[in-house]
């Protein structure tokens, strides 16, 4: 880890910052949703671990204890979600440190690690992250909103359509 790099959990007064920092870079990702993941953090249902460097927020990531996605809560595979570099920060080891700490965190209960990905272009630099890190496809193909699609189903590409991969760790 970068020694100007601190990775913590998140706290209520990271809330307004965080929301502020993406919304200055064109995204939408309101207070609510921050102040939602504190509680989530605070009943054990997730980590959420925030990185900053030198003092100023950079990215963060969650780990979601039991997922939502039946193929990795069947085995117990707790799965990477939500995982975020603002556009400045990115390309300087920022999102490595946040994977390595959360594979560090989930290794100690589980063998794998999860993580799914958008199918379109905005994601390419996580894709290539993840297969670079050894994640490997599920085999249960392309999934919408934790249900994996069938033949003949007919989406609209958005962020509620991804690709899982586990990693053994």
């Amino acid at each position: 880890m970068k020694p100007d790099l601190v990775l913590r959990k998140i706290e209520y007064a990271d809330c307004r910052k965080i929301s502020e920092a993406f919304k200055d870079q064109g995204w939408n990702k309101p207070v609510a949703q921050y102040e939602e993941y504190v509680q989530f953090q605070e009943r054990g249902e997730r980590d959420i671990i925030v990185a900053e460097l030198n003092g100023a927020f950079a990215g963060y990531l969650t780990i979601k204890w039991e997922s939502d996605y039946q193929p990795f809560a069947i085995r117990g595979i707790p799965e990477i979600v939500d995982f975020n570099v603002l556009k400045k920060y990115q390309r300087r080891g920022i999102g490595t440190s946040l994977m390595d700490e959360a594979e560090a965190r989930i290794k100690k209960v589980s063998d794998h690690a999860g993580i799914g990905f958008g199918v379109y272009q905005d994601y390419g630099a996580a894709q290539v992250l993840y297969v670079n890190r050894g994640y490997l496809p599920d085999g249960k193909g392309i999934v919408k909103n934790s249900v994996p699609l069938k033949y003949g189903d007919e989406i609209r590409i958005d962020d509620s359509i991804v690709f899982c991969l586990t990693k053994q760790l």
